[in-house]
């Protein structure tokens, strides 16, 4: 319709990081398919100061070098420190990484900005649970929220795609830590009953990688954890990784098919799960193509030659 909305709901009217953070690879790319100049150059101006967005991100003040959930559009700084890998932050970060990779490495500002925000959240969100699992907490105003959203876990595969790029001091202990975060978003599968992972998972009441509250014990086809699996699978060729493909197409037979598709369910630790009747678009355009290219041969859609958008649209180098 040409107008612009913002939500009630999203902090006061504020725009969210992983919206005005997710526009560089498409708008890019509409520029090099038509030739025309303007949607990059959207991509690069708010209509705040028609100053580049990124510019402007590189500019404010980051509490403790992390990016905030929410910036004012009037005032252009930070509404609330909610700082989350997950929900209203997640596409910001791969976003740095793969505009740089998709620039085919030209793009210096993206990495530096990524290097940094992972040198951050490193430094203030990523913890280590009593049982030894890695996980990357939220952070509101200074606290910890020891809790790891489903959406938080393609973070695995964004760590190992920039670790394959770190210097060589820093690409083993990237790459390490890619793989423990992936591996606690397979714990949180493993431990369900369903074998299937929960919106959320928390590690603050004694029971680790499990929802403790019942309103995050639903899983709606949610792609972000097999995608780390692609990623993973694509850049050590462990056999592991496939495995726990394997274990999710199974899991996903078995508990969300239904006679006309797939299903979301209201509780994993239900062995007969109640479905919700709604069939994401991301299952067709994530869930179901991440897990085919991980029992692809590595020529189809590689990693050299493509960029994934955040809904898994490949987007050529």
């Amino acid at each position: 319709s040409g107008m612009s909305w913002s939500w009630g709901w999203a902090s006061a009217g504020s725009s969210i990081l992983a919206e005005f953070g997710t526009l560089h690879l498409e708008f890019l790319h509409l520029s090099e398919l038509s030739g025309n100049p303007v949607f990059a150059e959207k991509a690069s101006f708010s209509h705040l100061d028609v100053m580049n967005i990124r510019k402007v991100l590189n500019k404010v003040e980051k509490p403790q070098g992390l990016y905030p959930n929410f910036l004012s559009p009037v005032t252009g700084n930070w509404v609330q420190h909610h700082v989350s890998i997950g929900g209203l932050g997640d596409s910001f970060y791969e976003y740095l990484i793969k505009s740089w990779l998709m620039s085919d490495k030209k793009d210096s500002e993206a990495k530096k900005m990524y290097d940094d925000a992972l040198e951050a959240i490193e430094k203030n969100l990523v913890k280590k649970s009593a049982g030894g699992l890695t996980y990357i907490a939220e952070w509101r105003g200074g606290i910890l929220d020891h809790k790891m959203g489903h959406l938080a876990c393609f973070s695995g595969g964004m760590i190992a795609l920039g670790a394959e790029h770190a210097g060589e001091e820093k690409k083993q202990h990237y790459m390490d830590l890619a793989a423990e975060i992936t591996h606690t978003c397979h714990e949180s599968y493993a431990r369900s009953d369903t074998k299937l992972g929960p919106e959320a998972f928390r590690f603050d009441t004694g029971s680790e990688a499990m929802a403790t509250r019942l309103s995050e014990r639903y899983y709606i086809l949610r792609p972000e954890v097999v995608e780390s699996y692609l990623y993973m699978w694509r850049l050590t060729h462990e056999p592991k990784y496939r495995q726990w493909g394997w274990e999710a197409v199974k899991a996903l037979e078995k508990h969300c098919r239904v006679e006309a598709g797939f299903s979301g369910i209201r509780d994993v630790y239900s062995t007969t799960p109640i479905h919700d009747n709604m069939q994401q678009s991301f299952f067709l355009a994530e869930t179901l193509k991440y897990l085919y290219l991980l029992f692809c041969e590595d020529d189809v859609l590689s990693l050299d030659d493509w960029v994934f958008n955040t809904e898994a649209h490949p987007l050529p180098i």
